[in-house]
């Protein structure tokens, strides 16, 4: 990999593993929604412009069913699913329970005829990953908001089914969409779905933190995160670009860890790297990937 290739995978696997602490600190005074809808209307502004210079937006208007279709699984739902859990959950454990997209990816992929994912490796990845939740959620998620935190946990693993889901709707219904176009008018569509939402849901009064954090969650965690995904893709192929999805659990726990003061607990040190490594098996059977392949990959945006 290039050096240009390194430094975008490092800003990727920072752009999205902080987003988890933001939605912590937003979540404080605003509501879910209010949350989804700044997010993703300032995504959309700044994202904006880029789309209408690259003329991504007309062919995204084309397939509109399909973008509709696309940011619902992809942003509406999750977006205010994370938003919900974070309210009783810590933002590291919100981190790494929706790093299991690879699990439910692998079968749905079997569901659909990918024998590929009854490779030895690959099973037994899917074993050893939702063991790994097992502990999760029999430590410190049973431990945290009681049965709310079961409840968001199944919140969590709802998000994972949607971001699993969702490439499945690019590759076969938005193949000839510019991913920008399509981003941007999801984007733009979800906000404005949430906002009548956002206006009428009670929330606190604002504080500084909580708005920085709503603002730098759009600006940072959703436009220019989509911008330097669309980069990293381009720099090193659609198959090793998603391998940063890895280093966003740990980036997310560290920083709860150490800004918010969040405990790692035994459950959390004993099932994270059971996640970690049975997604990686089930994703790539413990081999890493090549620059070329057939299969266009996408990555997980929280």
């Amino acid at each position: 990999m290039t050096a240009r290739g390194w430094w975008l995978f490092a800003a990727m696997a920072l752009l999205w593993g902080v987003p988890y602490l933001f939605v912590k600190e937003a979540v404080a005074t605003f509501s879910p929604a209010a949350i989804v809808a700044g997010r993703t209307l300032v995504g959309a502004l700044v994202l904006l412009p880029i789309a209408l210079q690259r003329k991504a937006i007309a062919p995204a208007l084309r397939k509109w069913p399909w973008v509709l279709a696309f940011g619902a699984i992809e942003m509406a739902g999750p977006f205010v699913l994370i938003g919900h859990a974070e309210i009783t959950l810590p933002s590291g454990l919100t981190g790494l329970l929706v790093a299991t997209v690879p699990l439910f990816a692998a079968l749905i992929g079997l569901a659909g005829g990918d024998r590929a994912v009854l490779q030895p490796l690959r099973a037994t990845g899917l074993v050893v990953g939702f063991v790994g939740v097992a502990v999760i959620v029999g430590g410190p998620a049973a431990t945290t908001g009681g049965a709310g935190g079961i409840v968001a946990v199944g919140e969590l693993m709802l998000v994972a089914v949607c971001y699993a889901v969702a490439p499945f709707v690019v590759v076969t219904k938005l193949r000839d969409v510019p991913a920008l176009g399509s981003i941007t008018l999801s984007l733009a569509a979800v906000g404005a779905c949430y906002l009548p939402i956002a206006l009428v849901v009670p929330s606190a009064a604002p504080t500084a933190r909580s708005t920085v954090s709503l603002v730098l969650l759009g600006v940072l965690c959703t436009a220019v995160a989509f911008i330097g995904f669309f980069a990293l893709i381009a720099e090193v192929g659609p198959v090793r670009a998603p391998l940063f999805t890895y280093v966003n659990p740990v980036v997310a726990i560290l920083l709860g860890a150490v800004l918010l003061g969040e405990q790692i607990t035994i459950g959390l040190v004993i099932g994270f790297p059971l996640v970690i490594a049975g997604c990686w098996l089930a994703a790539t059977g413990g081999r890493l990937p090549g620059r070329r392949s057939a299969r266009a990959a996408r990555g997980i945006d929280p």
